[in-house]
């Protein structure tokens, strides 16, 4: 369930105890430092990119809408807080330490933020660098934020998961399989076989390097976060 979809919803109820463990009995819709860590958050994103447009504030309006008798202090909130992007930091931990025991409703929030950065229609690298940042405040592993990415930006030309066509989620087992699959299917030796001309040959051993590529790529980051003890 998408947070800045169902704000309304939240307001009325606790995170799911199915999902959340430890979080305040106050709900989410109801609690002023939920509200207050928001709005500073998606108010410094829309400034990450050197301007605060109002389309992203109209978008920020859209995800999150408070009632009646606070609308003027969130948008008072909101407009001091995009003048600049310092301080971003401790919300983002405020936040973190507040719901550390609910991190379906986190990684709710990135979302709505993702939303707010691409409302101009493009989402910029000073914007990005923000996001994996309070991601990384969070407690979110690289790959989850690839993962949050990769929904609402695509998967880029040069990720590993993209090349060999796998989730970033998947197991190490389902990750080996996929690069033995693609580079069977890829391999020099089957362009041989059907007599194709060296063109394809070519064509086919810097596919299969490729794939060879992603796959090391992917296995070294995870064996690097396993050392590091990232989850």
């Amino acid at each position: 369930m998408s947070f800045w979809r169902n704000i309304a919803g939240l307001a009325v109820r606790r995170p799911d105890a199915a999902d959340c463990a430890d979080c305040p009995s106050v709900r989410p819709g109801e609690d002023p430092a939920f509200s207050t860590a928001v709005t500073a958050l998606g108010a410094k994103l829309a400034k990450a990119d050197g301007r605060a447009s109002v389309g992203e504030f109209d978008a920020f309006a859209q995800v999150f809408t408070p009632d009646a008798a606070s609308e003027r202090n969130i948008h008072r909130l909101y407009d001091l807080a995009r003048q600049t992007t310092r301080g971003f930091e401790s919300y983002a931990r405020r936040l973190a330490k507040r719901y550390a025991g609910c991190p379906t409703l986190l990684e709710d929030v990135l979302d709505g933020l993702f939303h707010i950065a691409g409302a101009d229609g493009a989402v910029t690298q000073d914007e990005l660098e923000y996001l994996e940042r309070v991601a990384e405040l969070f407690g979110f592993s690289p790959l989850t934020f690839r993962r949050l990415k990769a929904v609402h930006l695509g998967l880029g030309a040069d990720d590993p998961y993209g090349v060999l066509a796998i989730a970033h989620d998947a197991s190490d087992g389902e990750v080996r399989a996929a690069w033995k699959a693609a580079l069977s299917e890829a391999h020099p030796d089957r362009a041989r076989a059907r007599g194709l001309p060296s063109e394809f040959i070519e064509v086919a051993e810097a596919k299969s390097a490729a794939l060879n590529a992603a796959f090391d790529d992917i296995m070294r980051e995870r064996r690097a976060m396993a050392l590091e003890g990232v989850a």
